[in-house]
This record gives C-alpha cells, sequence and structure tokens, in this order.
C-alpha cells in the first residue's frame, strides 16, 4: 500500500471539517477576524470624523439642530441616525471595543457575499463546496472596504442593505418568475431603501435594481409588477431610516433635503445650490468611455486618497465580453429554435444576467452622479464573483477557473498596499479636548471661520446650550446672514471664534520645515478669520487667544479659542 492509498487515521479525520461545518464556522469567524482587522487598523480620525460624524449624533440628542448654524458647514444637516451607531459605541466602550465592534460589523458582508455566491454558482462537486466562501472572503479584501474597515464613513456599513436586498432578490428568483413573492420584493425594497435613507448616495443601487428584476423570464406584466413592488419597497425603507429628519429638516429650513438641492426647494436659509461634489466626474463621452483605465492609472480623478482600482477596468472588460460572447452565440442559434429559460437548472442564466445588469447599471449611475471611488465598495464586494462568473462565459470550462483565480489573487495582491483615510493610535478615550469655561453659555456664540481642518467634533465638549456659526458654511444666502444677526442680538455675552493651531500640533522633534509650514497655516487662517469676521461687523486680536489640547486616539492636536469684539451694531 503506497502513502497515498493509507486511511486518514480517525484522530485526524476528526479534524477535517465537512463543508456544512466549514460554512457555519467561516459565517462566525471571518466577521470576527475584520473586527481585529480593525483593531489592528488603530483609531479612527478621518477628515468626516472630524468635521461632522461626531457632531451630527451628538447635535441631535442635545437639541441643537437648529441651535446652531451650520459648525459642520453642509453636513451639519446630513441625517445623523447612521452615526448613533458610533457614538453609542464609544460612550459606552473603550475605544478598542468599540473599533473590533465596527470591524466585526462591517465584516458582516462577508456572510451576504457568501450567500450571494452560494446562491449564483449553485451546487458544486465535492471539494468545491468552499468556492463561494473564498469568492467572498476575496471580496471583503477589495481596497475600498479595507480602507474603511472599522471607520465611520458608512460605505462599509450600509453595504450589508444593498446586499441585503441583492440576496433576497436572487435568492427568490424563482418564485418572482412564477407571479409570486411580493413580500420578498417588498421587503427587498425595504431592506435598500434602509441604506439609502441612512446615506443617500446608495441611492444609485435602487434603480440598478429595480431595472434588473425586468429581466425576470416572465410576462411583461408580472415583470412590471416586480419591479412597482420593490420600488414600493424601497420608499418604506427611505421613510423609515430618513423620514423623520426629511421632516425635521422640512419644518425648520422649508427643505427636507437642506441645504442639498436648495436650487428646487429654494428655502430662504440657503443659497440655491443643488448637488454638493462634482469635482471628480469625467469629462466628456471619450473620458466616461474609457474612465475605468482612467482612474485605475490615476485614483486622484475618483478618490482623494491613493487607491489600486484595478479591479474596475477588468470587471469593465469582463462584462463588456460576456455580452460579447451571448450575442455571437445568441447570432450562430437556429432562429426557429427558441429556448425558454430553464429553471430546474442549478445554474439559472437569467438570475446571472440580472445580477451583471444590475453591477452595469450601477456603475454607469455612480460614474455620471458622483464619481466617488467609496461609494463603489457594494460593487466592489461582489466583484471577484462576477469575475468568476464572466470567465465561466468567456474561456473553455477546463481553464476558466484557473484563469479567474490568477486575476482575483492579483486584483487582491495589488489592493493590500493602498492607504486608508487616517489613522492614529489608541488611546484611553476615543475623543477627548480642553474646553474652556464660559461664563453664560446660554448666551454665547463660538463662530468657526475655516473648513479644514474641521472642528465640529470640538464642538461636542462644550455645554450643550452655547451656539455654534459657521461663517464659512460654503451655502449662505441672506436668510442665513439675517438669522447670524438675530443671534448675535440675542445673544449678548462673550462671543468667540475658534481657530485650530498647526503650529502648535507639530511636535518639537519634528524637522524646521514643518513647524514652519505649520506657522504659515495659522497665519493663513488668522487672515481668513479676520476677513469672515469683519464682514459681519466684528474683529479678533490673535494674541488674546488661549490654547487648547485636543486628543483623537493617541494623535494629540490644538486649536485657539480667541475673544471676538463687535465693532458695528447689527443692521
Amino acid at each position: 500500500m503506497n502513502v497515498a492509498q493509507r486511511p486518514i487515521p480517525a484522530e485526524r479525520a476528526r479534524w477535517r471539517l465537512t463543508p456544512p461545518q466549514a460554512w457555519r464556522l467561516a459565517m462566525w469567524l471571518v466577521p470576527v477576524f475584520f473586527g481585529l482587522v480593525a483593531l489592528s487598523m488603530r483609531q479612527d480620525i478621518n477628515w468626516d470624523l472630524r468635521n461632522y460624524h461626531l457632531y451630527n449624533p451628538f447635535a441631535w440628542l442635545n437639541g441643537k439642530v437648529g441651535l446652531d448654524l451650520a459648525p459642520a458647514q453642509m453636513q451639519t444637516y446630513f441625517n445623523p441616525t447612521i452615526d448613533l451607531l458610533y457614538y453609542g459605541l464609544i460612550s459606552i466602550f473603550p475605544p478598542r471595543v468599540s473599533g473590533f465592534i465596527m470591524g466585526t460589523i462591517h465584516g458582516l458582508n462577508f456572510v451576504l457575499l457568501a450567500t450571494i455566491a452560494r446562491e449564483v454558482l449553485g451546487p458544486h462537486p465535492a471539494g468545491r463546496q468552499r468556492l463561494p466562501l473564498w469568492l467572498a472572503f476575496a471580496g471583503l479584501l477589495g481596497v475600498g472596504f479595507i480602507a474603511q474597515i472599522g471607520n465611520t464613513m458608512g460605505d462599509n456599513l450600509t453595504a450589508l442593505f444593498v446586499l441585503g436586498a441583492v440576496l433576497l432578490v436572487l435568492r427568490h428568483w424563482r418564485a418572482v418568475t412564477r407571479g409570486e413573492g411580493a413580500a420578498t420584493l417588498l421587503l427587498a425594497g425595504v431592506v435598500m431603501g434602509l441604506g439609502i435613507g441612512l446615506k443617500p448616495t446608495n441611492g444609485i443601487y435602487a434603480p440598478a435594481l429595480c431595472l434588473a428584476l425586468l429581466l425576470v423570464p416572465a410576462s411583461a406584466p408580472c415583470r412590471i409588477r416586480a419591479a412597482f413592488l420593490f420600488g414600493v419597497g424601497v420608499l418604506a425603507g427611505v421613510a423609515a431610516s430618513a423620514g423623520h429628519w426629511y421632516w425635521k429638516m422640512w419644518t425648520l429650513f422649508g427643505n427636507p433635503l437642506f441645504p442639498q438641492f436648495n436650487n428646487i426647494f429654494h428655502s430662504p436659509m440657503a443659497a440655491p445650490v443643488g448637488v454638493a461634489d462634482l469635482r471628480f466626474l469625467p469629462h466628456g463621452l471619450i473620458e466616461k468611455a474609457f474612465w475605468p483605465f482612467i482612474f485605475a492609472i490615476d485614483s486622484a480623478r475618483v478618490s482623494e486618497i491613493k487607491l489600486s482600482m484595478v479591479v474596475w477596468p477588468v470587471l469593465y472588460v469582463a462584462v463588456i465580453a460576456v455580452a460579447v460572447v451571448a450575442c455571437v452565440k445568441a447570432a450562430r442559434r437556429p432562429a426557429a429554435i427558441a429556448v425558454p429559460p430553464n429553471l430546474s437548472n442549478p445554474v439559472d442564466r437569467s438570475r446571472d444576467n440580472a445580477l451583471l445588469l444590475f453591477l452595469a447599471l450601477a456603475y454607469l449611475a455612480w460614474m455620471n452622479m458622483f464619481s466617488i471611488a467609496r461609494y463603489l465598495v457594494p460593487l466592489e464586494l461582489l466583484a471577484p464573483l462576477i469575475i468568476w462568473m464572466a470567465a465561466q462565459r468567456i474561456f473553455p470550462r477546463a481553464v476558466a477557473g484557473k484563469v479567474a483565480t490568477c486575476i482575483i489573487l492579483v486584483i487582491v495582491g495589488l489592493s493590500l498596499h493602498s492607504k486608508n483615510w487616517g489613522r492614529s493610535g489608541w488611546g484611553q478615550q476615543a475623543f477627548s479636548a480642553e474646553a474652556q469655561a464660559i461664563d453664560d453659555p446660554a448666551h454665547s456664540i463660538i463662530f468657526t471661520t475655516h473648513v479644514d481642518p474641521p472642528m465640529g467634533w470640538i464642538a461636542t465638549f462644550y455645554p450643550a446650550n452655547v451656539a455654534f456659526v459657521s461663517l464659512a458654511s460654503g451655502f449662505e444666502s441672506a436668510g442665513y446672514v439675517q438669522r447670524l444677526e438675530a443671534m448675535k442680538a440675542g445673544r449678548h455675552a462673550a462671543m468667540y471664534v475658534m481657530l485650530s493651531d498647526s503650529g502648535a500640533t507639530v511636535e518639537p522633534r519634528m524637522e524646521a520645515e514643518r513647524k514652519q509650514q505649520g506657522r504659515e497655516a495659522d497665519a493663513a487662517i488668522n487672515v481668513e478669520a479676520g476677513r469672515l469676521l469683519a464682514a459681519h461687523g466684528m474683529q479678533f486680536s490673535p494674541g488674546t487667544c488661549v490654547m487648547h489640547p485636543a486628543h483623537i486616539g493617541d494623535h494629540l492636536m490644538h486649536y485657539r479659542l480667541c475673544p471676538v469684539a463687535q465693532t458695528r451694531v447689527p443692521g
């Protein structure tokens, strides 16, 4: 008997997991693994967190909405519901525990991805039943997802809702083809709508999935019914997660999406602005046609940080190749032969085609509306599965799996070298700041005059009845200025301006050049603050400012609080 023929000892056999055991174990261990990844990546310190992810839930829970005036600029008025999770975690748990929990929650995307892959790929022969697990794990190693593990930007978190809706539709595809599954379609829509309400940039995925439902192999009325039910569910989900906030914005400002889309709602409190950030959009039809290749070469076209975006030209070519192969096969098929959908086949091509169409339509919507890389996280998570599916259609069966495996491994290897949106070491507290004592906070105002670095998070360490007002919100109108002047007249106690102090934040051991850059930045901030205050009849003297320390994790930064004097009577 040779070695290959020897039976495996019983002790060793017991340690070999059956496919069901491996599946259940992975469902538990992989999310925990990503919790540990978040722990290793340290404290989140991204720009949006410092601007509004901490301020917004604080303001909502402490009755400051409508009391303050845009201290986090336009983002002051984003729905704070999504930020309650992180705000609650850091209020209850130590920073490391909070980071671990956030990472584990993000890791739950693995459960949805693996289940989607199992639905799409169907039964596999022995030895390949773990394929959905590996494709799902590869999805979570994508550049956008890894960069945001454990952080507060919301793309990883709301991907759970997008993938959840996709899973519901795919799992009940056969019922939908029979004109059934109304409750499932409504539920899928609700799940998608919840994600949109929490983070409106997910709005690109709802119409994409709705249109993909039109590929259901059924009669036209059945298709329209499916899309309609899903759409109704989306509206219900949005109402559940964001309806309360839209109503609050409407009652306060006359614009449920304040201050965005004010060119439609015409709130007097904001200029007629539309959608905020359009700087990443492609220019012209040529760029749109080759957009994945362009931003794969230069990720600055779609991101504030350097990212490896090589997966997108691969997906772009793969989906086009699948469409070309399908057209060639259709052209070669005899016209007289009509091939009905075979839903007893474990691989349902209509369902696969719907998933491919969903990806293509969502990408096109993203490119034309935002073109911001991190909004693609749900599609990035699906990328390994889509590449595997495309390879089965494009290449001969004998090599398709090997080609797909090589491509996925290369993409994952390149993705792991990308940057993130900012981290610091763990501290005893997630956030801390020394607050200056104010004698009469109920009648005092603190102004902010610069967008970068953001100061919104420091406002959470001052009494809730102190009014924070931005002089650089970016959407000021005549009504905004009138509200500002009314606040000055009604709050007759002390006024201050809050400024960052880059020079003080530079540590002594750092080089002289960095210190000089900090001093120059502070001088520019002083000039701009003086200009904005003067425009509203106020002034300050940099020599009267008091410097205070603040920390995010172990990252030390400083800010200054400076007395402000009024130089002219309002009105």
